[in-house]
């Protein structure tokens, strides 16, 4: 299986707390480590699909990012006041663009609602629930071992086990009053963007399938969310009774929709199960997508060049379509080649900060002095549409370093490592940078940040 990287699904590894099924990433859940998958693709329409949303609630203005974590379960949280984590698994199960909108409306609700700070003081009143139940029982335990009553110690400890209990189910009571608060939320982001609430209603009809058998053996109060049928219900009366709710997705979201599906498919799964989703008497677009990028997964970069050139013959305005060669040229050692389709895919989506890197990267890579200016704009650019890409810092210092801007090249080693949370060797590098540069100018004030940086103390 080929390695997913950079725009077309690279994989990056980050840090959050995530519990299946459950919205809010609480603070009381053990970090783990996730991997996030960068596609501009994707990226681009969860961004066209949340704007509309983001503007309803009032969060237009802020800075919301929305990240696509690599787990095939349907799964969406919020862990702080700025970041929504979708699930891939959300995207590819997600038949239509209305779905995944329903899910994004309903983490908006989350942060609208600043869920995740009322759940830390949740979580604190519920600690203090524990310990009263748990002091009281070592209080019985105590007396009981004292005043000879047989089982008192047992009932002392049975006590204590009751405290922590009430102290979860308040909690769990909680994230569930939360959770259906972000429901009603959610509808009133669809209505006022004038879209329906139908991809909820499908969604929660699945959940409510899947919980169905489960749920006989469930206690409704362990659980930090309603069961999905009493949802549905919830939810069935207000969303039917909208003037949007017959309204149908834009087919140009549906055409797009299509086609990331199929991309996340057949990158994160293997051969067959991608030939079984698009099987070859499927000759839509979204099966040729899925077919020619499983040929360069599995070791066929020619048949893959071949496949994105018919589907660039078909719709030559698609800047992914462009970017997918280009990539399958510069990951099989043409980098030369790989630039043309890389610049096309620049000029028809100049705002996709991770296109512009690799890009930059293929020019970096084709060996040619000639073409570092013009690699250090688009890696220069590109990295101020996405600060956060360590490809793209390598990049640009390899390229200063080859025009003989050596201050340059340690910043951007500098800002890589700090990228990357390298704080030690971004704080070096950044020093060395400084020392070469003149004090006070754009460059030495990005390293001084650097330098002076402190990490928050948690």
């Amino acid at each position: 299986m080929r390695r997913m990287r950079l725009t077309s699904l690279a994989v990056i590894a980050a840090t959050a707390g995530a519990m299946v099924l459950t919205s809010l990433a609480p603070a009381f859940a053990q970090g783990r480590r996730v991997s996030l998958i960068r596609d501009a693709e994707a990226e681009a329409l969860i961004a066209d699909y949340a704007r509309p949303i983001l503007k309803a609630a009032g969060l237009g203005g802020a800075t919301v990012e929305i990240k696509i974590v690599n787990d095939p379960s349907f799964n969406a949280f919020v862990a702080d006041s700025r970041h929504i984590f979708i699930n891939a698994g959300t995207l590819m199960q997600s038949e239509t663009p209305n779905e995944l909108i329903g899910v994004i409306a309903h983490e908006t609700g989350h942060l609208a609602g600043n869920h995740l700070a009322r759940l830390r003081e949740a979580i604190r009143k519920a600690q203090i629930l524990s310990a009263i139940g748990m002091i009281g029982g070592a209080a019985a335990a105590v007396g009981g071992s004292s005043s000879g009553v047989p089982g008192a110690g047992r009932a002392g400890a049975a006590a204590a086990v009751g405290g922590a209990q009430m102290g979860q189910r308040s909690l769990l009571a909680y994230q569930r009053t939360e959770e259906s608060a972000a429901d009603r939320a959610a509808l009133t982001y669809l209505e006022k963007t004038g879209q329906s609430a139908r991809g909820m209603l499908d969604v929660f009809e699945r959940l409510a399938d899947q919980q169905l058998f489960s749920a006989m053996f469930s206690d409704p109060y362990a659980l930090s969310h309603p069961l999905a049928a009493e949802r549905l219900s919830q939810v069935r009366t207000v969303a039917e009774q909208s003037r949007h709710f017959g309204k149908a997705d834009d087919p140009s979201l549906v055409a797009r929709h299509a086609l990331v599906r199929a991309k996340f498919v057949a990158f994160t799964g293997d051969a067959n199960k991608t030939a079984r989703a698009y099987p070859p008497n499927d000759t839509s677009l979204a099966a040729q997508y899925a077919r020619a990028v499983v040929a360069w997964r599995y070791g066929d970069p020619r048949s893959a060049v071949r496949a994105v050139d018919a589907l660039i013959e078909q719709v030559p305005s698609n800047a992914f379509f462009q970017e997918l060669k280009g990539q399958i040229l510069l990951e099989s050692g043409q980098p030369r080649q790989a630039i043309e389709p890389l610049r096309r895919a620049v000029k028809l989506a100049p705002k996709a900060g991770l296109i512009r890197v690799m890009l930059g990267h293929a020019l970096v890579a084709s060996g040619e002095d000639g073409v570092l200016k013009e690699a250090i704009e688009h890696l220069t650019k590109g990295l101020g549409d996405d600060p956060d890409n360590g490809i793209g810092y390598r990049q640009l210092a390899i390229a200063h370093a080859r025009t003989g801007n050596i201050a340059l090249a340690d910043l951007a080693t500098a800002q890589g490592a700090f990228a990357g949370g390298d704080i030690k060797a971004a704080k070096q590098y950044a020093q060395r940078a400084q020392a070469k540069l003149k004090r006070g100018s754009p460059a030495w004030l990005r390293a001084d940040d650097i330098v002076t940086y402190n990490p928050p103390r948690s």
